[in-house]
């Protein structure tokens, strides 16, 4: 199999595939991989998360730093990549403890090329070369191997270790498909290779040795004091989890890259979360994410709820948050490409949910399953239930499938708030795009959803949002989409404030850990699986921005600190980024049915980054500064990637580390634009603590005029800049500045 030729450079190598200590040159399907041999188990191993012990470390997007830890027979070896230049990596093990002795335990690097070209190794020049389409590929090891095997396969020089063990020498060869460097743990129990690709032999092999001597580029934190870690195990979930699709030929950020479910398979709601999170630091592949999400897209309207290589589920879709994470990819990036490539897809899916799902024409929609396709589970009451995402939900127990309309008896809160939120992100994307009708049509849709969320979903004598049966009863059990209509904007706000009581109850949705998917006081809380108690980090970022939405300031981050400490819980130590956590104990790995790297388990620290960093539909982009001792960046923005650090209670925000914005001010700066000729910034909270605000990116004389709301605002010389007293300020007041772009000026 030929590779891709148009794989980013910075992503060219990389940890592509399902083993994740092989590396691949894409462009080519050059691969190394290794390869571990135990003589007391008589095993092979070829780092499988599915199979062997994996703990990941660091990854970059792309490839300037590849960490990971494994563990075979109580031998513990890490890994380490690392690009030197694009088409240059470097690679080293080390061994940290042994369960035998060194002689025994065998590290092999297995040399090939997915297209089957023959691999030569030249004794005298101590490197492993391929050729494929007039270009080279060169593998040197530090330490010449202890011997070198020639093989037809990669399984075949497993079943060699384990059919003939390691003092066997009948498979030494130097020319085959697979060539294999063997080293053992008594001789090099730290080794380093490199590799490298070149348009001629000599070439590869000089940079391959040259790559030996060199070392990657430093990685430094991305995140440091207040919610340490945070934005660095986002860019690891996603550095991970972004894998190479064989059957479709394209990357995209997989769910998983641990669970085995065919050669792809795409959720689409978890593959749109796929995309926020990999926005925060790149968007080209957070626009792959959304088109492998909307790939899923059918002839009947509607987004697929899974395609895999061995099924698609095309007569059902899933909660539809492709607009909401398409509108804040946008606002992240500025890139008005990524509405355009996904709007016809997301507008066909909002039409096709009130076309389908509304049988009684009300404008209410229920779950349900077509008569499309052939997908499991069709045509069955866990069919219509897999809509919400939330498949065995205590939610659903008291719902009927109605073969007629194939559909479930009961609205469903979460799908119809989400559905809301989605039209009315489609009708900001539609005005964005110039078309004026569809954001008159979407918005309109929005407006209706929330006017009957709020008096029909409205359980009053509860004091909360539930879901309710066609014929009229309410459901008696409840899970956090109770909240999810702060997110569409259907809450009165006296139907709020009753919903924060619900939020504090340790009895319902309160406690140590937030928040449970079934009430603490729910039966089916204690049973721990699944959607019945267990807390679910895609619910937790929903409810957050709803909370944002309505200015529940302390209670979000109230729920954003204690999603951080959850997740921390398992990943500081262990490195679990889990699809789901014990709601008593914030235990990630106590049920089996749990995935240990799951990709919505980034919403967890996003959420805590967020609270410095934001970006939500209603406020924009929105810095805070909350006087705690903060760095964390470079992350997206408009302005490109940006840094942001808080000390002595000055919050400074950094380009290529240079300034561009400092204030004292307390609390957050929202709608934060840098435009050409001007900025603007909305002051969330009154000068009360701190004045000051101060550009720099603009001179004294660029000043052409300054408001604050209607008041005139004189500009003062600052240090690489200039400032503005904001004395007096009110809470909700705006900042309007407008100056000459310094770059834009005729030199004098």
């Amino acid at each position: 199999m030929r590779g891709h030729s148009t794989i980013p450079l910075s992503s060219a190598w990389n940890s592509w595939s399902t083993r994740p200590a092989e590396l691949v040159y894409r462009p080519l399907g050059f691969k190394v991989t290794p390869v571990l041999y135990s003589s007391r188990l008589r095993w092979a191993s070829l780092i499988e998360p599915r199979k062997d012990t994996v703990r990941f470390g660091r990854h970059c997007i792309g490839n300037r730093l590849i960490e990971l830890e494994t563990e075979l027979a109580g031998t513990k070896i890490s890994f380490r990549a690392g690009a030197v230049d694009p088409f240059v990596m470097r690679g080293s093990w080390s061994a940290s403890a042994f369960g035998e002795w060194g002689t025994r335990f065998w590290l092999t690097l297995a040399v090939s090329a997915e297209s089957g070209e023959i691999v030569r190794y030249d004794h005298e020049a101590g490197v492993a070369l391929i050729e494929i389409d007039r270009r080279f590929l060169a593998v040197a090891s530090a330490d010449a191997p202890i011997q070198v095997t020639a093989h037809e396969t990669i399984e075949a020089l497993c079943s060699d270790f384990e059919t003939n063990g390691y003092f066997y020498t009948a498979t030494r060869g130097e020319a085959a498909p697979v060539i294999a460097l063997r080293f053992n743990m008594e001789m090099m129990r730290s080794g380093a290779y490199g590799l490298a690709v070149a348009d001629s032999a000599a070439l590869a092999i000089e940079k391959a040795r040259d790559a030996l001597a060199r070392q990657p580029d430093e990685v430094h934190a991305l995140h440091s004091g207040r919610f340490d870690g945070a934005l660095d195990a986002v860019r690891d979930i996603v550095g991970w989890n972004t894998i190479w699709d064989p059957v479709n030929n394209r990357a995209y950020t997989a769910v998983t890259r641990i669970w085995n479910l065919g050669d792809f398979a795409v959720w689409y709601n978890d593959q749109a979360f796929a995309a926020l999170l990999s926005s925060v630091f790149d968007i080209d592949l957070a626009r792959q994410n959304m088109a492998v999400a909307l790939a899923g897209a059918t002839p009947q309207g509607n987004v697929a709820c899974i395609v895999t290589s061995n099924d698609a589920w095309v007569d059902r879709s899933q909660p539809p948050t492709g607009a909401l994470v398409s509108w804040l990819c946008y606002l992240r990036s500025g890139e008005r490409s990524v509405l355009e490539a996904s709007y016809e897809a997301l507008a066909r899916n909002q039409r096709w949910w009130r076309q389908n799902r509304d049988p009684d024409g009300v404008g209410l929609i229920s779950c349900g399953t077509g008569d499309v396709g052939g997908g499991l589970y069709k045509g069955t009451v866990f069919g219509a239930r897999n809509e919400t995402g939330m498949d065995n939900s205590a939610t659903h127990d008291e719902a009927v499938y109605d073969p007629k309309t194939r559909t479930l008896s009961t609205f469903d809160l979460g799908l119809n708030c989400a559905l809301a939120t989605d039209a009315e992100m489609l009708g900001k994307i539609a005005a964005v795009l110039g078309k004026e009708a569809d954001a008159a049509e979407f918005s309109g849709f929005a407006a209706r959803s929330r006017e009957l969320i709020r008096t029909e979903l409205w359980d009053d004598e509860r004091g909360i949002f539930a879901n309710r049966q066609r014929t009229g009863g309410f459901v008696r059990s409840l899970s956090p989409t109770s909240f999810y209509p702060l997110v569409c904007g259907a809450a009165s706000p006296q139907q709020a404030e009753r919903l924060l009581a619900h939020l504090a109850d340790p009895s319902t949705f309160g406690g140590a850990f937030l928040l449970p998917n079934a009430t603490r006081d729910d039966p089916a809380f204690a049973e721990n699986v699944y959607w019945r108690g267990r807390i679910w980090p895609n619910v937790n970022y929903m409810v957050w921005l709803g909370l944002r939405r309505y200015g529940f300031t302390a209670e979000a981050t109230d729920l954003a600190q204690k999603s951080y400490d959850l997740f921390m819980q398992s990943w500081r130590n262990d490195r679990i980024a889990a699809e789901n956590y014990n709601a008593t104990t914030g235990e990630a790995m106590d049920q089996g049915d749990t995935d240990p790297f799951y990709i919505w388990a980034g919403l967890l620290p996003l959420m805590a980054a967020e609270e410095t960093i934001g970006f939500d539909p209603w406020r924009g982009w929105t810095l805070t500064n909350d006087g705690q001792d903060v760095s964390a960046g470079p992350f997206l923005s408009p302005r490109g990637p940006a840094q942001v650090e808080i000390a002595d209670g000055i919050l400074r925000l950094s380009q290529s580390e240079r300034p561009l914005l400092s204030t004292d001010l307390r609390g957050s700066l929202s709608a934060l634009t840098f435009g050409t000729g001007h900025f603007g910034c909305v002051l969330d909270q009154g000068a009360a603590d701190g004045t000051m605000l101060s550009l720099h990116h603009i001179g004294l004389d660029d000043v052409i005029m300054a408001r604050l709301d209607d008041r005139h605002l004189s500009a003062l010389p600052a240090d690489n800049g200039v400032c503005f007293d904001l004395t007096g300020a009110k809470k909700g007041a705006s900042l309007a500045i407008w100056h000459r772009s310094p770059a834009s000026q005729t030199p004098a």
